[in-house]
């Protein structure tokens, strides 16, 4: 397998670390600095990885990506930390770093979790639900049917996540929405991928049961149209068999040169 050289930043630097240097150690702001540039550090990884650049299967070079990036490997090993967390990679002692495939089973854990927690949230904060809430989330909706008509699939994205967030963000619990946003990011972002129109549509339709269950105070019907029709895995099964190459599990691949 080559592996793909990473590309600048920004095409006009000549060096990522002389845009962004850390202070020494013990002086005023270092600390803010150094999470600065770990953080678009992890931000590169995330960009490479949406883009297609680094594909699941792949090996990381740190040695490449340091050099052309012009920064130490700390910055980088701390990222990849936060991207193994998450899911996006596996770092392999004496190995390497491995860019994960998404298989059929963690899709379908996935799947169980976000529908679960979100579930928990409905019914939750179900009275916490005013007509603002509603009227946001049948906007929302009614601008993902015009985004999907245009084939404008990041702006569908950026919408869906705005949808899911109006009945989240009533929820007092930031440890449950940590969890559920990276889940998310693992589903959508690696790669940015293409939509299936009939897909959608049917998650649109679902979003339509759901304000429709909280107009009419059905609290527990609300809550099940998100766990077991919204995040169900075998309801969505022949959409997901398309949409992503799966795998039952995910077997770790030989490095380059290894």
């Amino acid at each position: 397998m080559i592996e793909k050289q990473p590309k600048p930043l920004h095409e006009e630097d000549a060096s990522f670390g002389d845009r962004i240097r850390p202070t020494a150690m013990g002086s005023p702001g270092s600390i803010l600095n150094v999470t600065s540039l770990r953080e678009q550090v992890y931000q590169y990884f995330r960009e490479e990885m949406q883009s297609g650049s680094l594909t699941p299967g792949s090996s990381i070079n740190l040695n490449a990506i340091s050099r052309n990036l012009g920064i130490s490997k700390t910055p980088l090993r701390d990222a990849l930390i936060q991207l193994e967390v998450e899911g996006f990679v596996s770092i392999l002692p004496r190995r390497g770093v491995l860019v994960n495939k998404l298989t059929r089973r963690e899709i379908k854990n996935i799947y169980q979790i976000i529908g679960s927690l979100e579930a928990s949230v409905v019914t939750a904060v179900f009275d916490k639900f005013a007509k603002a809430h509603i009227d946001k989330m049948n906007q929302l909706n009614a601008a993902q049917i015009d985004a999907l008509s245009h084939e404008d699939f990041d702006v569908y994205y950026k919408l869906n996540l705005e949808f899911h967030d109006v009945f989240l963000n009533l929820s007092n619990n930031d440890t449950l929405k940590k969890i559920i946003r990276p889940l998310k990011q693992r589903l959508y972002d690696f790669p940015r991928r293409g939509y299936l129109a009939d897909w959608e549509k049917q998650h649109l339709a679902e979003h339509e049961k759901l304000i429709a269950a909280i107009v009419k105070g059905e609290r527990q019907t609300a809550a099940d149209v998100v766990q077991h029709e919204h995040w169900s895995f075998d309801a969505h099964k022949k959409y997901l068999d398309r949409f992503y190459e799966l795998e039952e599990t995910n077997p770790t691949p030989a490095i380059p040169g290894k």
